[in-house]
């Protein structure tokens, strides 16, 4: 049995709640021990040089993000100034549209 084949097959079946044989639950239990030594190399290699693009990427989507929020900042606070004019103004008509004695 191939577990790089079998493996994930066996991993879902188990997590969608089919049962498993005893030789499948023993080799999904080999499978997982594989996946965990594996994960474990990586972790104890050291950062893949993916991950400083990655961090870099992040930074720039941060800083892109600050950015953004400034200009949603003073877009609101423009927004509220044309509202106060909006209402001063429509206040201004309403003095001026009351009927004047005669």
């Amino acid at each position: 049995m191939d577990l790089d084949v079998m493996g994930p097959q066996l991993h879902d079946r188990a997590t969608r709640g089919q049962p498993l044989t005893q030789e499948e639950a023993d080799a999904l239990r080999a499978w997982y021990a594989q996946q965990d030594q594996a994960e474990l190399a990586q972790i104890v290699s050291g950062p893949s040089p993916n991950l400083a693009s990655l961090q870099e990427q992040v930074d720039q989507a941060l800083v892109q993000l600050a950015r953004i929020a400034q200009q949603l900042r003073r877009l609101d606070q423009e927004n509220a100034a044309l509202r106060r004019e909006n209402a001063r103004l429509r206040a201004q008509l309403a003095v001026r549209s009351e009927p004047q004695p005669a």
